[in-house]
């Protein structure tokens, strides 16, 4: 090979090689990382609620005084979880623009809310105050 083949070789495999790199480079170049909300958005205002939905639930069931009856405790602690369901529902309808998760959220809270009424019935039977 003569130094005149050599230099274009070079140069060529150099340019492929640049070629490469950016045909490479350029799905990530074009890849946008999604913007946080800012704080004071709606969308982050309904997260920072959604959590503390979930976390009012979660302390709600967490201190609960047990009685001792599996079914019982059962469906006091279902009872607490389905509230924080309809919360969370009530939320995205208020919050949410989508209208699937809005169909979603009006049939959580028609569900919840039944079984809600079945525990009431079953405490009740139980002498057990339904709660809030």
């Amino acid at each position: 090979m003569n130094v005149t083949h050599s230099l274009v070789f070079s140069s060529a495999g150099r340019i492929a090689v640049i070629a490469l790199a950016g045909a490479l480079m350029l799905p990530l170049a074009n890849a946008q990382t999604p913007a946080k909300p800012a704080a004071n958005s709606t969308m982050a205002a309904s997260g920072m609620d959604m959590k503390a939905m979930m976390k009012d639930m979660n302390d709600k069931m967490s201190s609960m005084q047990t009685s001792g009856n599996a079914d019982v405790d059962f469906a006091m602690m279902m009872r607490i979880h389905h509230k924080g369901a309809i919360d969370m529902a009530k939320a995205e309808l208020r919050d949410g623009k989508d209208l699937q998760m809005h169909k979603m959220a009006k049939g959580i809270i028609a569900a919840q809310e039944k079984e809600i009424a079945q525990f009431d019935k079953f405490l009740a039977k139980k002498g057990k105050p339904a709660g809030n």
